[in-house]
C-alpha cells in the first residue's frame, strides 16, 4: 500500500471507512424500522447522517483535508449517536 500513489491511497482507506461507521448506521436504522419508529426526527437524523457521509467520502477522495475531514466524521457521529439513543428509548 506504501508504494501506491497518496491519491490512490485515499480511495482504499476512503473504501475501508466506509465498512465501518456506516456499518453501525445500517444497524440502527434497521433496528429504528423494525420497532416502528417512523418520525421525522429519525428520518431527518437517517437522511443527515448519509448527506454527511457521502460529503465525508467526496472530501476524502477528492482533496483530502484531515480538519474537514475530522469534521465531518465527528458531526455525523454525533447525528449517530442521537439514532442510537432514539432506537434506546423506543426498546427501554
Amino acid at each position: 500500500m506504501a508504494q501506491l500513489p497518496a491519491n490512490v491511497r485515499w480511495k482504499a482507506d476512503n473504501y475501508n471507512h466506509l465498512m465501518e461507521i456506516p456499518t453501525l448506521f445500517y444497524a440502527v436504522a434497521i433496528s429504528l424500522a423494525v420497532l416502528g419508529d417512523n418520525s421525522s426526527t429519525s428520518l431527518m437524523l437517517a437522511w443527515g447522517f448519509v448527506v454527511l457521509r457521502i460529503v465525508h467520502s467526496l472530501v476524502q477522495t477528492l482533496w483530502n483535508n484531515i480538519q474537514t475531514r475530522f469534521t465531518l466524521f465527528f458531526i455525523s457521529s454525533l447525528v449517530l449517536f442521537g439514532l442510537t439513543y432514539k432506537a434506546a428509548m423506543l426498546v427501554f
